[in-house]
């Protein structure tokens, strides 16, 4: 009897103990969840760590000061530091100068450059010295620079322009209507383009995007910051309306004379994922009809601008979607690689330029990700990223380009990001884990570890955070596995019962669970869970990274099937006996907004609380690329768009829901919020509303502080 009084006494004081441990660790703030993921509780990193072009040395900066350090031995030196920078430059007074080292890119071996407000600078920082500068208009944007012929292409207003440091200045194009833009981004920056600007290996020539958009709507968008606000119109091309036409000019430098490419018609056609061939004298771009469901991959001569064939095509009964140009072998004029998800997963294929496939390289039901693409000195192995094992994460492998051969590079559990070293016989390897919040280690081509560079300690050791899982549930159709994220509240007690809130997005191209630190999530999510909040996020089907048919099954029906899985995971929160069933709500941004909405109205009573921030309400307002590749045209799919028009069940609404909108959205525009205000009022609907006046399509900046109060205190006050 008394050695039992006596466990009891242990256990009761180690349970005073452990109470006293977790009552003395600190609370997040909210600008701890917003601004602090990014500055004073990101995991320690390594700053600007960057290949040197042609060695086996990589830089980065400690301290304010830029270093380099070999790959091999770990070596390293100081190369400069802000102040040293400063009197390089020369640049005056203190306004004027560096307060820190920028990020910068190196040309070559011994020179790298930068740019400073609206000027480029070359150093050598072995040297103490200022090769060259180059001041560009204070207008200048999309600045592209080609280390071959050490020009810089770029634009002003709707003009393309070309600079050397040698100082000469051209203006290429000479377009007044500003209907026609040049060496921009096109296409909405859909099918993985985010420029307008491709320089040929040689830098003798410049292909160019030029974009018409005379035949495209105006819509309006009002800048209040005037005396008199003043209208700013944008080009927003709506499904199953007029879309602005394409062609791709090729300007020679030598002769300053300019070609365009006979690219032909219909002249709404997609031109994507251009790529110049490593001689110089063709380019290929991968060709797609209005419709998204064939392909073709064409190349063009780039002297006289004429179509020479058709390497391969692709179709697809819903669509097709390039994402990456073609590869070429390193020393090979002939052989490229070509990414494609045409067995169902995207792998990698070896073709050459007859148009020939070789041989399929990877092949299995998991995804090759990324650009990160690289070729050993020789072109024997390929390097690459892939989800083969496991679709929450992400790990280096090489592939034998002859025999096919693959074997795994990284061995830790995690995320893994790589950085291929300027010989191709490292690589950086920077990854974490839900167990680990940071790693930075050099590896050899084999996957031997050479050394580690960093192991970061948890920043948020002191901070009182709820438990985090990661686990899979059935989808909707009982086959089919779903990873979900589950943060439990910081205080949990299993004989309680708390509110839940589902953080969802929902749609193609986005993937939230990951095997990282915290899982992927924002550390909003543990704030809220810090509140005594569940936290759930699901990633369903139509979501990225798990093949095609995983995400194409949303086709012409988008919120059908997302809504059915994320009430899976509505149905496993409300099977937890400490998740109270009456108080469960949703938040999401974008396609988020959509689904948040989705839920609010096609659910109702099973959510008590909706925010939705920037939500797509009737697709017929969205814009062509992507609202037509999963909705076709609003003739083509009137029901589709009937059942996705979330104005139609506005009479459903159970519930307190606030929409948040940027005024000047140029994503998704403010007439699907707008327009779901007035379905409100005209069925008399109370909806809550909040706008941002001078932010786009998210908000962002020192505003985000407002705007993520104003969502929790929407839930803290209704749920």
């Amino acid at each position: 009897m008394k050695r039992n009084i006596q466990h009891l006494f242990v256990i009761l004081l180690l349970s005073v103990f452990v109470q006293n441990a977790t009552a003395q660790k600190e609370k997040l703030t909210l600008q701890d969840a917003v601004f602090g993921q990014y500055q004073k509780l990101r995991p320690a990193d390594i700053r600007m760590m960057g290949w040197i072009p042609g060695t086996n040395k990589y830089s980065f900066t400690e301290e304010e000061k830029l270093k380099e350090a070999v790959a091999s031995s770990g070596r390293s030196n100081d190369l400069l530091t802000t102040d040293q920078l400063n009197r390089i430059l020369n640049l005056g007074n203190k306004k004027n100068q560096l307060s820190y080292i920028p990020t910068i890119t190196w040309i070559n071996g011994e020179t790298f450059h930068f740019k400073h407000h609206n000027a480029w600078y070359k150093v050598n920082p072995y040297e103490n010295e200022l090769i060259s500068a180059i001041k560009l208009n204070e207008e200048s944007g999309n600045e592209d620079y080609c280390k071959t012929n050490d020009h810089i292409a770029y634009t002003i207003k709707n003009n393309l322009y070309i600079a050397s440091y040698s100082g000469k200045k051209e203006q290429i194009t000479h377009d007044k209507n500003m209907d026609i833009v040049n060496g921009q981004e096109v296409h909405r920056r859909e099918f993985g383009i985010h420029k307008g600007t491709f320089w040929s290996p040689t830098g003798k020539k410049l292909a160019f995007y030029r974009k018409d958009e005379s035949m495209v709507t105006d819509f309006p968008l009002v800048d209040i910051t005037q005396r008199v606000a003043g209208h700013k119109p944008i080009k927003y091309p709506m499904a199953g309306m007029q879309s602005h036409h394409v062609k791709v000019g090729v300007y020679d430098l030598n002769s300053g004379k300019t070609i365009f490419l006979k690219t032909g018609k219909p002249l709404d056609q997609f031109l994507t994922n251009i790529e110049w061939g490593p001689n110089g004298k063709y380019i290929y771009i991968a060709v797609l009809n209005r419709e998204q469901n064939h392909m073709k991959l064409n190349q063009y001569n780039a002297v006289k601008g004429s179509f020479v064939k058709t390497l391969f095509e692709e179709k697809h009964e819903k669509y097709v979607e390039p994402l990456q140009a073609v590869r070429f072998l390193p020393n090979n004029n002939k052989r490229f690689i070509w990414q494609s998800r045409r067995d169902g997963y995207n792998h990698l294929y070896l073709y050459n330029t007859d148009g020939e496939l070789i041989k399929q390289l990877t092949r299995g039901k998991w995804e090759v990700v990324g650009d990160f693409l690289h070729f050993d000195s020789g072109g024997k192995h390929l390097f690459f990223v892939s989800t083969r094992e496991s679709p929450i994460e992400r790990h280096v492998y090489k592939a034998n380009v002859t025999s096919g051969k693959i074997s795994r590079l990284t061995s830790a559990p995690g995320f893994h990001r790589p950085t291929m070293g300027g010989k191709h016989q490292f690589i950086i390897d920077e990854y974490s884990s839900t167990e680990i919040p940071g790693m930075i280690q050099i590896l050899n081509t084999e996957g031997k570890q050479v050394r580690e560079l960093l192991a970061a300690e948890n920043p948020l050791e002191d901070y009182r955070l709820g438990e985090m899982e990661i686990s899979t549930l059935k989808a909707a159709d009982g086959k089919t596995d779903l990873y979900y994220r589950l943060i439990k509240p910081a205080d949990f007690d299993s004989e309680k019962q708390y509110p839940a809130i589902v953080y969802v997005y929902g749609g193609p191209h986005a993937q939230l669970v990951h095997n990282r630190w915290l899982g992927g999530a924002s550390l909003w999510q543990y704030y809220m869970a810090q509140k005594g909040y569940v936290m759930l996020t699901l990633d369903n089907r139509g979501s990225a990274a798990r093949g095609l048919e995983f995400e194409n099954i949303i086709f012409r029906q988008l919120g059908k099937t997302e809504l059915a899985d994320q009430m899976q995971g509505i149905k496993m929160l409300k099977e937890l006996e400490y998740v109270d069933n009456s108080r469960i709500g949703v938040h999401g941004w974008s396609y988020g907004g959509f689904m948040t909405t989705t839920m609010m109205l096609k659910k109702p009573g099973a959510f008590q609380v909706g925010v939705a921030g920037g939500p797509v309400i009737d697709w017929k307002y969205y814009e062509v690329m992507y609202g037509e590749r999963y909705m076709d045209m609003p003739g083509e799919n009137p029901e589709g768009y009937k059942k996705a028009n979330l104005k139609n069940y506005v009479k459903n609404l159970d519930g307190d829901l606030l929409i948040i909108q940027g005024y000047m959205d140029d994503i998704v525009v403010k007439q699907h919020s707008l327009s779901f205000l007035r379905a409100c009022i005209e069925n008399g609907v109370q909806v809550d509303y909040f706008m941002y006046p001078r932010h786009e399509h998210n908000v962002g900046g020192r505003d985000r502080l407002h705007l993520m109060e104003k969502i929790t205190r929407y839930f803290e006050d209704n749920l």
